[in-house]
C-alpha cells in the first residue's frame, strides 16, 4: 500500500477527499500499531478543530501547535484491524480498539500507540464497538469522583458524552437520582440510559430554579465549548459538593465564581483519561453487562467516505441524535 484515502479539513468545517502517502510497517516505531480503521466515532472535543479552532499546547499528534490539521484529522475513536505491530499485546491479524493518538483516523489506515488501545473481543460490530472508547473515558471520571452512591447527581448536557455519564452513575456509581440537562429534547432517551429527571432547560436558567433542598450533590459539565457553564455548575451544586468538569478545554483560562465557590466548600475536578487499556477493558465489560445502551446509542452511520455530512450532523445536536460514527 503505498498510499490511501483520507479526509483533509482544509477550511473550517469543510472536508476534501485526498489520496496520502500510507504509513509503512517499517517505520513503525517500539510500542506503536498500525491499523486498517474499520470504523471511528465523532467526539465532541473534535468539533472545535472541525470548526476551524486553532489548538495550543499540545497540538495534535501529526501536526505541530497552531498548524492546520492534517489528513485524517480530526477522529481519535478507532476501531481497526492490526495490519503491523510493535507492541507485544498486538499481532497482525487481530483487531483493536481505542485511541489515535494522532486523531488521525478519518482515513484507510493509521498508527497509534498500543497502550492505548486493546484488542476487540469480537462481542459487536466496529461501529458499536467503538463506543468503549468514550465510555472508558466516563468510567475513569466517575471513579475519580469518589463515594456517589446514595447521592442526587447532575449531568450537565445529555449529548452522547453525557448520556453516557448518567447510565454509568446510576449503574455502575449506585447514584439515586439522576438529573440530566439538556436543551436539546432528550426525553425519549433518558429513561433508557438512567435518567431519573430530564429537564429541557439551558443549564442556568435550571440552576435558577432550583430549591436548596433539590442541590445535587455532585454535577457534571459534559457540555465544554464555552466556559458559561462551568459557573452554571458552580451555581447548581450544593454545599460542600463535587463539581466534575469533563472534556478538552476549548479556552486557556476559565473563569470560576471564586467567592461562590469559596463559600459552599467546593471541589472542583478535571482531567485526562490515563490507564487506558485497563478502562478500556472495563468499558467492554459494560457494554457486553448493559447491551441495551449499545443500539441506543449509536445513532447515526453513514460511510467514511460521507464524513462531510456526519461532522456536519454532529455538530448540529438534535432530539433522537446521540454518536455519529463512520465506517467502512
Amino acid at each position: 500500500m503505498s498510499d490511501m484515502w483520507a479526509a483533509h479539513l482544509v477550511a473550517p468545517s469543510t472536508f476534501a477527499e485526498v489520496r496520502v502517502p500510507a504509513p509503512a510497517a517499517a517505520a513503525l516505531r517500539p510500542g506503536e500499531v498500525l491499523l486498517r480503521v474499520r470504523a471511528g466515532a465523532i467526539c465532541g472535543s473534535d468539533m472545535p478543530l472541525f470548526k476551524g479552532a486553532i489548538q495550543r499546547q499540545g497540538g495534535l499528534g501529526n501536526h505541530p501547535d497552531g498548524a492546520p490539521p492534517g489528513p485524517g484529522c480530526p477522529m481519535h475513536e478507532v476501531v481497526g484491524d492490526v495490519l503491523a505491530s510493535r507492541h507485544p499485546a498486538f499481532e497482525p491479524g487481530t483487531t483493536a480498539v481505542g485511541w489515535a493518538l494522532g486523531q488521525d483516523a478519518i482515513a484507510e489506515f493509521v498508527v497509534t500507540e498500543g497502550d492505548s488501545l486493546v484488542p476487540d473481543d469480537g462481542a459487536l460490530s466496529p461501529a458499536n464497538a467503538v463506543v468503549a472508547q468514550p465510555l472508558a473515558c466516563v468510567i475513569y471520571a466517575v471513579e475519580r469522583m469518589g463515594n456517589v452512591a446514595g447521592q442526587r447527581v447532575a449531568v450537565l448536557g445529555q449529548g452522547p458524552i453525557g448520556m453516557l455519564f448518567s447510565h454509568v452513575l446510576k449503574s455502575m456509581g449506585g447514584a439515586a437520582h439522576v438529573v440530566g440537562v439538556d436543551r436539546v429534547d432528550r426525553s425519549a432517551e433518558a429513561r433508557t440510559f438512567g435518567v431519573d429527571e430530564f429537564v429541557r432547560a439551558s443549564c442556568d436558567r435550571w440552576a435558577e430554579s432550583l430549591a436548596p433542598h433539590d442541590r445535587p450533590q455532585v454535577v457534571v459539565e459534559s457540555i465544554g465549548h464555552q466556559v458559561g457553564t462551568l459557573a452554571c455548575a458552580v451555581d447548581a451544586v450544593a454545599d460542600g459538593g463535587l463539581v466534575y468538569y469533563f472534556g478538552v478545554p476549548d479556552d486557556l483560562v476559565y473563569p470560576v465564581p471564586m467567592h461562590t465557590f469559596f463559600r459552599k466548600d467546593l471541589t472542583l475536578r478535571a482531567g485526562t483519561t490515563k490507564d487506558r487499556q485497563r478502562v478500556l477493558r472495563l468499558a467492554q465489560r459494560y457494554l457486553r453487562d448493559h447491551p441495551s445502551i449499545v443500539d441506543a446509542y449509536v445513532t447515526d452511520r453513514l460511510p467514511m467516505a460521507r464524513a462531510q455530512e456526519a461532522y456536519e450532523r454532529a455538530a448540529a445536536p438534535r432530539a433522537g441524535q446521540l454518536k455519529v460514527v463512520l465506517e467502512w
